[in-house]
């Protein structure tokens, strides 16, 4: 596939203004920050809430389960119908429908009327909703900006997802003690509320093609385009492994072996370096430009593995805080160059369908990798099965250098769109 699919009809440029200082992005920029403030401040709340309220940690893993549930089942339908329709009025909806079901559990929690049943409903709808906004979210970017923008346009999200990160817990902690924790999930309700209203600001660009029917003519259309195109399906299986192996380790075996090796404040800081360095590189990648962005991206996320590594070597704590900034920035730059690459090279009206398959390729590993990672810890060790995972890793994130097309592809220059 050529650097610029023919058929993805780019926006204009105009003038030399960056496209994130541009009003359709600068808008879609706002909405999005605002509500992954509120989603940040909510994950802490809600997990804090649930078990004040029942005091069952069983309670929350249902909760959570439910929400988790429908966004895989229901994401590939999302991307049809974010194909479809406008992505802007399909925003603007999931935003209004995730603002009412957040403010009926924080409802819920406020009031004392705890109800497990409840609360799971609300939950489900809010991952239902997130299905059809997720392929939308990655869709509309090239409706927003021009082919060269996307890199400094995504380096801007990754940017204000990773500050919302670090801001979201503190202040979600801040408003538990001041008051009742229920008020961030209200503030969470709101927040989807006030990014509707930015959503709802932005141009209509996406051509709306309307009713065809059903669903499943456009589901498999969108299956024909990825796995047609050799790069698009070597990098989400690399993604996919690349999950198996990684977060498992990590999130489970992270917090017990720097707990072992350096204290229990040890992995506070661990995280807290790594937020450094994903916000580090996020400010880098604005004004990095790659030629060869998949390349990079595939090297990228092979050093994303030295924090593992450095676990399953039982490496000190200046070490692993070393390799857990180096592996925040490997990780950033794999992000950023994998979402710029498929939306200037995914024909816009495939974009969505496209990127659903391969957020369930990639992150449908997760569940099993977390569901794993304990009997493997306890028949191998633990510190093992971490080096283990490193070392898979490293490979996994290397072999699609092996496929020619993921090697050349080349970023879109201005030339191109000229």
């Amino acid at each position: 596939m050529g650097s610029l699919n023919p058929r993805c009809d780019p926006p204009s440029v105009t003038g030399t203004v960056s496209p994130v200082l541009r009003p359709p992005f600068r808008g879609f920029l706002a909405a999005r920050f605002v509500s992954l403030l509120g989603t940040s401040m909510s994950s802490v709340a809600l997990a804090l809430g649930i078990l004040d309220a029942s005091g069952k940690a069983g309670d929350l893993g249902i909760v959570l389960a439910a929400n988790i549930g429908p966004q895989l089942v229901l994401l590939l339908v999302g991307g049809a119908i974010a194909d479809r329709f406008s992505r802007r009025t399909l925003l603007v909806v999931a935003n209004l429908g995730s603002g009412v079901t957040q403010a009926g559990v924080a409802l819920l929690l406020l009031t004392g009327t705890f109800n497990l049943f409840l609360v799971s409903c609300l939950a489900l709808l809010n991952g239902a909703l997130e299905a059809f906004a997720s392929p939308a979210l990655r869709g509309i970017v090239p409706d927003l900006v021009p082919p060269t923008g996307l890199q400094r346009a995504n380096s801007a999200l990754s940017l204000s997802r990773n500050v919302t990160r670090i801001a979201g817990p503190v202040l979600a902690g801040a408003i538990a003690a001041a008051s009742n924790g229920a008020w961030a999930v209200a503030a969470d309700a709101l927040s989807f509320l006030i990014a509707a209203a930015f959503l709802a600001r932005l141009p209509s660009a996406t051509p709306v093609t309307g009713a065809r029917g059903s669903l499943l003519p456009d589901i498999r259309e969108g299956w024909r385009e990825f796995r047609s195109t050799p790069w698009i399906w070597t990098m989400a299986s690399s993604y996919f492994l690349i999950n198996l192996v990684n977060v498992g380790p990590w999130q489970v075996l992270g917090p017990t072996l720097t707990k072992q090796h350096s204290g229990d404040a040890a992995w506070g800081i661990v995280l807290s370096v790594r937020a450094v360095g994903l916000l580090a590189m996020s400010l880098l990648m604005y004004r990095l430009v790659l030629r060869r962005p998949l390349r990079a991206g595939a090297v990228a996320a092979a050093v994303g593995a030295t924090p593992l590594i450095a676990l399953g070597t039982g490496a000190s704590l200046p070490v692993l805080l070393v390799c857990t900034f180096v592996g925040a920035m490997g990780f950033t730059v794999a992000g950023i160059t994998w979402d710029t690459t498929l939306q200037q090279n995914v024909p816009r009206d495939m974009l969505s369908r496209v990127s659903s398959y391969d957020d369930l390729l990639s992150f449908g590993s997760i569940p099993l990798g977390l569901l794993l990672i304990g009997p493997a810890a306890n028949t191998w060790g633990a510190e093992p099965v971490a080096l283990i995972g490193g070392v898979a890793f490293v490979v996994v994130a290397l072999v699609p250098l092996l496929v020619r097309p993921v090697r050349e592809l080349r970023a879109v220059t201005p030339e191109e769109v000229r």
